[in-house]
């Protein structure tokens, strides 16, 4: 079992995440703790009251959202009983058993995995501490868990990383089986709750792999003189379809004012991401992969997504480096000059480029003697030049004293004096 825990700012953006999953079909409703009366006949905005309750004693406190998913092997087909007892369990070894939180069995993975909603505040208006529970509680938790359940335990087994979110199906939003707005909506706001980034770039960076970009419009129109930002479906090509959504219309509001807080905020979050990034690349350069093609193959085996910024000249000027598995976001030239767009293919070129050397290497410079041909020392002639240039070089060429056949330095002949 692989247990992730997502803290936030915006629960009503975690439950709307769920819901609409439940909408579409992809999850269903397994289990509701802490909640009076019949969950099932309960509307989205009756379980944001119950939660709203809560948040309404501590209003101060901005991180007061928990969205955890436990996930389970693909071999493992678990019951919704099972798959509750797991929860519950879950739930009250990490402190949070007395707190109301819903359980989501969402079925768009290869891998059943449960989504948790719930907030850290509690009834008495003090806060459940979120320091370090991923790494102390709910490491503790897992590990109990997988004896107890007998399941198939994460540590030692190699998992294939992949994104926790799936792309968006175009063809659907297209032909109307799912609705532009809410297919955005849980995009954006799964990316914006999971990622950490610190620019619009770097954002959509890791909206348009799940086909959404966020757009400013040109710099000279209304809409990017004010602010204004609006989120677009892309196909497979990276063209815009289908109408834009403005942000403010979303249910999170993540409009670009907002969004320039959190990239300070992230700055500071995602650093100690950095140098397990690094390693990672150097793991893969490390395996000297041929071209781009197979230095990106190689990375998103590791989980991270590299992206080439292309030029209007066709030619690489930049890279941004998507960590799927840290969920943190860094351009190529904030890891460091060997991370850059330049000092990457660099490096990828530097073995072509010995064996170039290499293959050169005897035509130029094997069975190199000095030239037995007699030299002329009135005039250079241009085969002359050209052997000297293979053998001790030109410079030197033109610069040493002139020898006769026998080896000796060349006598140089005396001028006649002239008499008048």
């Amino acid at each position: 079992m692989v247990a992730k825990i997502i803290t936030g700012k915006s629960l009503r953006g975690a439950l709307r995440y769920n819901e609409n999953k439940v909408l579409e079909g992809k999850a269903e409703l397994i289990l509701a703790s802490g909640f009076a009366g019949d969950i099932e006949r309960m509307n989205f905005h009756q379980k944001m009251h119950r939660f709203q309750n809560l948040l309404m004693l501590k209003p101060k406190v901005r991180t007061n959202t928990l969205h955890i998913s436990l996930n389970f092997d693909a071999s493992e087909k678990l019951s919704n009983e099972t798959l509750q007892r797991i929860a519950l369990t879950y739930m009250d070894k990490i402190g949070f058993g007395d707190q109301p939180f819903i359980a989501y069995r969402h079925n768009d993975a290869g891998h059943d995995h449960i989504h948790v909603v719930t907030t850290n505040i509690k009834a008495d208006g003090n806060r459940i501490d979120l320091h370090n529970i991923g790494a102390n509680q709910s490491e503790k938790a897992r590990k109990e868990i997988e004896e107890d359940f007998r399941l198939v335990k994460a540590q030692g087994k190699k998992h294939k990383p992949e994104p926790s979110i799936k792309s968006i199906d175009i063809e659907k939003v297209i032909y109307g089986k799912l609705p532009t707005k809410r297919a955005i909506s849980n995009t954006v706001n799964a990316v914006i709750a999971s990622y950490t980034f610190t620019s619009l770039a770097e954002l959509n960076a890791v909206l348009k792999q799940f086909n959404v970009c966020a757009d400013r419009g040109r710099e000279e129109s209304q809409m990017f003189q004010k602010k204004g930002l609006m989120y677009s479906l892309l196909d497979e090509s990276g063209n815009k379809v289908g109408v834009p959504i403005k942000s403010s219309s979303l249910y999170t509001k993540p409009m670009l004012p907002w969004l320039e807080k959190q990239f300070a905020k992230h700055e500071q979050h995602r650093l100690q991401f950095k140098l397990l990034l690094k390693r990672t690349i150097d793991q893969v350069l490390s395996i000297k992969p041929a071209d781009q093609t197979a230095f990106r193959a190689a990375l998103k085996v590791q989980g991270v997504a590299a992206i080439f910024r292309i030029g209007v000249n066709g030619q690489p000027f930049g890279i941004t480096y998507v960590d799927h598995k840290n969920k943190t976001v860094f351009n190529g030239s904030d890891l460091g000059k060997a991370y850059s767009a330049k000092g990457i293919l660099s490096t990828l070129n530097t073995k072509d480029t010995a064996q170039k050397a290499s293959n050169a290497l005897p035509l130029s410079t094997q069975n190199m003697q000095t030239p037995t041909k007699p030299i002329n020392s009135k005039a250079l002639d241009l085969e002359s030049i050209q052997s000297a240039h293979l053998g001790p070089g030109l410079l030197d060429f033109l610069l040493k004293e002139q020898y006769d056949q026998s080896g000796q330095p060349a006598r140089k002949k005396k001028r006649k004096k002239i008499r008048i």
